[in-house]
């Protein structure tokens, strides 16, 4: 079993729809993936799998050397850094930045009673720095842009010094602008040897940062292909992922793709 992430045979069922269909996929230590398909492909019904937050219809699920359902999943979650909406929507919008990347330590969302170290408070501020987000440790997280929520987001992912790291598209949403910021943030975290595992999810390869090293592709529950992103990402992959042709581009480490454009008839001349 993967130290880190090991899928054999998981199938997911939820009200009569198959969300997962028969998924094999491994993560090991050290391993960047990108999880690539089109909206309903399950992406991120696999990342709730990753989590911990979702057990399978069928199939064994292994997280961090433990099996789901075998293992108290209060425990493992904490070693799962995810930064995902779902979170985000249960963060109180009167709450301090700060707070908000620093109850991650209790796995809270939400400030209680509970009290934290000044090594805590400063590695949370340490954090929101190293993503560009130093300048909102003191603001109400209600008062953020998208953009900068996304970068809390991402530093309260990694408040725990977690195991392993799902980020569940976290360039949705933004402008240009904003998505460029974070996808060099991102290469950065990536290409630190002292990262834990990754594993992205999105839908557009211009998302995927530099220093990603293994792609899955999905479409309709169902794996498309999986491995190093080089021999992987192709042309005819990605267009058997979207169900449409599509032309691929490498641009130094960034990644881009457009649907082939059908030549326009000609109007003969009478």
């Amino acid at each position: 079993m993967s130290d880190v992430l090991a899928l054999a045979g998981v199938s997911v069922v939820r009200g009569g729809k198959r969300l997962l269909d028969d998924v094999t996929w491994d993560v090991e230590e050290g391993e960047r993936w990108v999880v690539l398909g089109p909206n309903g492909a399950g992406k991120t019904t696999l990342l709730q799998l990753a989590a911990a937050r979702m057990h399978p219809t069928s199939g064994v699920v292994g997280v961090l050397s433990e099996v789901l359902g075998t293992v108290d999943v209060f425990e493992l979650r904490p070693r799962i850094g995810l930064a995902s909406a779902s979170i985000a929507e249960r963060i109180p919008n009167g709450e301090i930045v700060a707070d908000v990347v620093v109850t991650a330590a209790y796995g809270m969302v939400g400030r209680w009673r509970e009290r934290y170290d000044d090594l805590d408070h400063g590695r949370a501020r340490e954090l929101l720095s190293a993503l560009g987000a130093g300048h909102l440790a003191d603001r109400r997280f209600g008062t953020l842009s998208e953009g900068e929520r996304k970068r809390v987001q991402i530093a309260r992912a990694l408040m725990t010094d977690p195991e392993l790291m799902l980020l569940d598209e976290p360039a949705a949403g933004l402008d240009l602008g904003g998505r460029e910021d974070l996808v060099v943030r991102l290469g950065d975290i990536a290409e630190d040897i002292e990262s834990p595992a990754l594993v992205l999810v999105t839908h557009h390869v211009e998302e995927i940062p530099p220093g990603f090293t293994d792609v899955l592709l999905l479409r309709a529950g169902k794996v498309v292909a999986a491995g190093p992103i080089e021999a992987t990402l192709t042309a005819g992959n990605l267009s058997a992922t979207f169900g449409l042709e599509l032309t691929l581009e490498r641009v130094g480490d960034r990644w881009a793709a457009r649907a082939v454009q059908q030549p326009r008839g000609r109007h003969s001349a009478s």
